[in-house]
């Protein structure tokens, strides 16, 4: 008997081993800050920025501040102490981070990758100078699956910055009578006015004089790989911080290309409109008939072509120039302009149907035709820009369309939609003009020409909705939830495949004595994207069209949530029934309607009575792979059935921000830092029991935390999580055989 103990104990010590020895390098930090400031003196009442230098390890990312809170994600958030020397002047403003559609959130969130910066302005207010505060994100990689939540705090006082006296007071130096102990610099829901820079940005306000050439000094800046520290040169910091190996998709440029490709296919559907279509064989007749050479004809196409393409290039410039990146995003989140752009589109829509036309004043259009009288290539280019005008009431839609589209936060969409766009317009000009033969196979001018104006306008209205989705998204109107939104689709859709197969008129139109083959293939695309859209009003994703409807927590009735809360499986029984509610239940769920607890304690009480291991499930609010496992491996009905019938779960987040009693606060032995809130104290036991701290992250205890086989973490093996759940029950079963 006493040797069947011994063998007992070595064989618990070499799990105990396996488990421990390989977690020794595990608590990771793959990101490091430092700090600077813009300029080391100042006086009181000027104004300072600091800065927040990161740098991060290859292969993972940063999320940054800039993007809704909501989403999934956890944004990273600054908290500045109240204090009498200062005062913040605007938001904490990321420095050109990336952006990124993500199918599993349903929503863009920003990102950096390799190094980081954040800047706050603050006002000098005293010469003591004391900024105290504390800030919180999450790295993740998708290399490993791992994300990891931190907090840290930090300093800025007048060792940094140098304060003299003002020559003469500086107004507001009085502190307020009743201030708050600390001003929260939370991320800002797209549509707010007080929203960040748009990603990709890389203009900073109010600080830009104080922003050096050099690009080499974000190096040094941020180079501190271990504790965060101040630089104690002058600053040289870049608009943009340098970018390492990328872990995710690059989306900016596939995104830009994208887009191009999209104007240069309005470009050729602006062509076909009744304003555009009958000018292409007089324009290119023109050329090929004007006296001269061929040869002279075809250079002056070809300088008509350009000059189109340098027009409506230009106009994208201004577009650019005008609003920036600070005003591009402004436009493309906030509910005003996009309450403005969705009338715009009804009104274009309206026009295309034929309820009026939008036209410029002849006067304009007289003194620029004249001036395509003068000849030479001056007069060639004025015949283009009259040629951009006349076409002003089919083509105005289109292009503002592309402008609008184009407002999101990117200074070069503009010129990119534009430059796409002209080449398409002007690509006809050009090629007919070299050959001239190509003019007899050009379709008549018709009742066509009218259809296609028709079918822009429902592709407008159907756009139209897009802005006021937004508007209600932010302002959370409720009056235009994802069920609403596909309805008015699937309405405009299918009115407008009626109209091609004829079954619908506007007064314009012509009489359709045949259905030609092009209209009836355009029918079919139609109502095939109709019928595609059907099954989205009972919750079906719709990832194609993810970037274009509300969200899918704003969906009345999901079939598909109701499916996965009932466990996807009618052999998944609600087996796992708590012991007694569990605690923060108000607002913490689990997936696939399974139930346990969000509280250890509770956990294990309930698990001694019903003679369960438990199962626990270190997670976070913002952590991307624990959802995909949650989606793609917890939804296995072999799994669930586990989880249901053999453990008491309990889901740890530690990313959740529920403030502790305040009996329930404690020093950590790990970093000697109080723990006040849910999300702390349990990433803090994550770190002190296992010594790691990345998430998802899995284990199987006992009642009295006696760990019964090896963690695991992200892997998407459904075969391998369901032999991980049955060995930990065999070790369970085979504890209590052996204690009896």
């Amino acid at each position: 008997m006493n040797k069947i103990f011994v063998l007992r104990q070595l064989l618990a010590l070499l799990v105990l081993l396996s488990i421990v020895l390989p977690a020794q390098a595990q608590v990771l930090k793959p990101a490091s800050w430092s700090y600077d400031v813009s300029k080391k003196q100042v006086k009181v009442g000027e104004e300072v920025e600091l800065i927040f230098n990161v740098r991060i390890d290859k292969d993972w990312y940063l999320y940054s501040t800039d993007f809704d809170p909501d989403l999934g994600p956890m944004v990273t958030e600054f908290s500045f102490a109240k204090h009498p020397s200062y005062e913040l002047v605007g938001k904490i403003k990321p420095v050109n981070p990336k952006k990124k559609y993500d199918d599993l959130w349903d929503g863009e969130y920003t990102y950096f990758v390799g190094t980081a910066q954040f800047r706050q302005k603050v006002k000098v207010l005293q010469p003591d100078l004391l900024v105290k505060g504390t800030y919180e994100y999450q790295v993740c990689t998708d290399v490993t699956g791992k994300c990891i939540p931190f907090d840290d705090d930090f300093t800025f006082s007048t060792s940094q910055i140098q304060v003299t006296a003002a020559a003469s007071p500086a107004p507001g130096t009085a502190p307020a009578s009743t201030t708050p102990s600390e001003v929260r610099q939370p991320a800002v829901a797209p549509g707010t006015e007080t929203q960040a820079p748009a990603p990709g940005s890389a203009a900073i306000t109010g600080g830009q004089a104080e922003v050096a050439e050099d690009t080499a000094a974000m190096a040094s800046a941020t180079g501190n790989t271990g504790q965060t520290a101040l630089a104690t040169t002058e600053p040289a910091v870049p608009a943009a911080p340098l970018q390492g190996d990328e872990p995710v998709e690059e989306a900016e440029e596939g995104g830009l290309w994208a887009f191009f490709l999209v104007a240069f296919i309005f470009g050729l559907g602006a062509l076909l409109t009744p304003c555009v279509f009958p000018m292409i064989p007089m324009t290119v007749s023109f050329f090929t008939s004007n006296g001269g050479s061929r040869s002279q004809g075809i250079f002056k196409a070809g300088i008509y072509g350009l000059s189109i393409i340098a027009i409506y290039t230009l106009i994208g410039t201004v577009v650019a120039k005008l609003f920036g990146a600070d005003g591009a995003n402004f436009i493309s989140t906030h509910w005003l302009p996009n309450l403005l752009f969705f009338a715009v589109f009804v009104i274009f829509a309206m026009s295309f149907f034929g309820l009026f036309e939008i036209t410029l004043p002849s006067s304009f259009l007289t003194k620029v035709d004249a001036q395509a009288d003068r000849g030479g290539l001056v007069g060639v280019f004025f015949m283009a820009f009259t040629l951009v005008l006349v076409s002003f009431s089919c083509t105005g839609p289109i292009v503002g369309s592309i402008l609008v589209a184009s407002a999101g936060g990117e200074t070069v969409r503009p010129v990119m939609g534009m430059f796409g766009f002209s080449l398409a317009f002007a690509l006809p000009f050009t090629l007919f003009a070299i050959f001239p033969s190509w003019l007899s196979s050009l379709p008549k001018s018709g009742g066509w020409l009218n259809s296609v104006k028709v079918v822009l306008g429902f592709l407008e209205l159907a756009l139209a909705l897009k802005f006021l989705s937004i508007a209600d998204q932010v302002y959370h109107w409720g009056i235009l939830d994802r069920d609403i939104y596909l309805a008015l689709w699937i309405v405009i859709f299918t009115l407008m495949g009626f109209y091609l197969l004829g079954k619908l008129k506007f007064s314009h139109d012509s009489e359709l004595p045949y259905l030609s083959v092009p209209r009836l293939f355009l029918a079919i695309a139609t109502f095939g994207f109709v019928v595609y859209m059907i099954p989205g009003l009972f919750g079906a994703p719709l990832k194609a069209l993810a970037g274009y409807l509300p969200p899918q927590s704003t969906h009345d009735f999901d079939l598909n949530a109701l499916i996965r809360q009932r466990g996807g499986s009618m052999a998944a029984v609600s087996a796992n029934q708590v012991c007694e509610p569990p605690k923060y239940g108000d607002f913490l769920s689990l997936p696939h309607g399974l139930q346990g607890y969000f509280d250890l304690e509770q956990a294990k009480k309930c698990a001694a009575e019903q003679g369960k291991p438990i199962f626990i499930d270190f997670t976070g609010h913002g952590c991307v792979n624990c959802r995909e496992m949650e989606a793609n491996v917890w939804s296995d009905p072999e799994v669930l059935r586990r989880l249901k019938e053999n453990y008491i779960i309990a889901a740890l987040y530690v990313d959740d921000r529920t403030e502790l009693p305040q009996e329930e606060w404690y020093t950590s032995s790990y970093d000697n830092k109080e723990k006040k809130t849910l999300g702390r104290k349990y990433a803090d036991y994550q770190i002190t029991k296992f010594n790691v701290n990345a998430q998802p992250y899995y284990v199987l205890m006992d009642e009295n935390e006696n760990v019964l086989v090896k963690p695991i973490a992200y892997d998407l093996s459904v075969e391998n999580f369901v032999k991980f759940l049955d060995a930990g029950v065999a070790t369970y079963k085979a504890n209590q055989l052996a204690q009896r």
